[in-house]
């Protein structure tokens, strides 16, 4: 005679314990497609800027400092406006804190060329020894 026998009561069988793997490894799908989508919509420069095609681009192994031009002639420098005026002061300080750093200029082709010239020469007065213009590959 068991004990629930006694009482008139059944035992139930119990249930073995198990963690359901087919929800952790949804969730776990959902999140890596969510940080693929959202990493992949990201800009260069944080500006709209149509960039040039050259057959002889190529990429550039280091984090370079990169300093737009947009159509309408405005300046930025990492993603911060900076007017013509202080960009040389901008360069100078970014140079010494690393002197090998390159800079890449990524000018929109209906940029003004003379501003691009502008930008060059500062970068020439600033001893920035690593200079090259953003293009789209043919």
């Amino acid at each position: 005679m068991s004990f629930g026998d006694d009482f008139g009561l059944k035992r139930k069988p119990r249930r073995i314990a198990e963690i359901n793997l087919i929800n952790m490894i949804d969730m776990l799908f959902f999140l890596i497609v969510f940080f693929v989508l959202t990493s992949s919509f990201t800009s260069e420069t944080g500006i709209d800027i149509s960039k040039p095609k050259a057959q002889s681009s190529k990429n550039l192994p280091k984090q370079p400092l990169l300093i737009g031009i947009t159509r309408d002639g405005g300046i930025h420098v990492n993603e911060s406006p900076v007017s013509p005026k202080a960009l040389g002061g901008v360069l100078r300080h970014y140079m010494a804190l690393d002197p090998d750093r390159s800079v890449v200029i990524v000018a929109d082709r209906d940029a003004l060329i003379s501003r691009a010239v502008d930008v060059l020469d500062e970068c020439n007065l600033a001893n920035v020894k690593k200079v090259s213009i953003s293009t789209l590959r043919e």
